[in-house]
């Protein structure tokens, strides 16, 4: 419960700041804060289904905010399909995997938008977009998976309720 309410504020928190700060700094070049975030929750989480539905919660709200230009669950299935392979790569090598997964979201978010008919979307577009914002995403990755792991609570070990050794024959 403690975990999914961190979450949850780690979520609003990158919100906040990829409104409030970085897209006043740089409008069109710029990390997507909100992706890194719901990046690092789902790889750090492990599990295929809770990095879906935080990609989903995240990427909705990112949908709902005031400067959207896009059609409404565009990033929320962006991000519930990257959360869901994030989290089920995830584990070891969460920082390989928020990277990959970083790079690939512009390309995935502009070909939905594609599909969707946004006029803004085109192939030169497409092209520089691409690899600036992926370039950011893959510079700024290591810094928010270590800041989502540095306040992410710990899950706590539970006690095996298994009997370790077990002897055939004694009671």
């Amino acid at each position: 419960m403690f975990r999914n309410l961190v979450a949850a504020l780690l979520i609003l928190a990158a919100l906040v700041l990829q409104v409030g700060l970085v897209n006043r700094v740089s409008p069109r070049i710029a990390p997507d804060l909100v992706l890194l975030v719901v990046l690092s929750l789902a790889a750090l989480r492990g599990a295929a289904v809770p990095g879906a539905v935080i990609g989903f919660c995240g990427g909705l709200a990112y949908d709902l905010l005031p400067p959207s230009d896009h059609a409404l669950g565009q990033w929320a299935l962006v991000m519930c399909v990257l959360g869901f392979l994030a989290g089920r790569a995830g584990g070891q090598l969460s920082l390989l995997v928020v990277a990959l997964c970083a790079v690939i979201a512009p390309g995935l978010a502009a070909g939905i938008g594609a599909l969707l008919g946004d006029p803004g979307v085109t192939w030169t577009v497409l092209r520089t977009a691409w690899l600036w914002v992926g370039l950011c995403n893959l510079v700024f990755a290591p810094v928010v998976l270590w800041a989502v792991s540095a306040l992410q609570p710990k899950r706590r070990a539970r006690g095996s309720e298994f009997v370790t050794s077990y002897r055939r024959g004694t009671a």
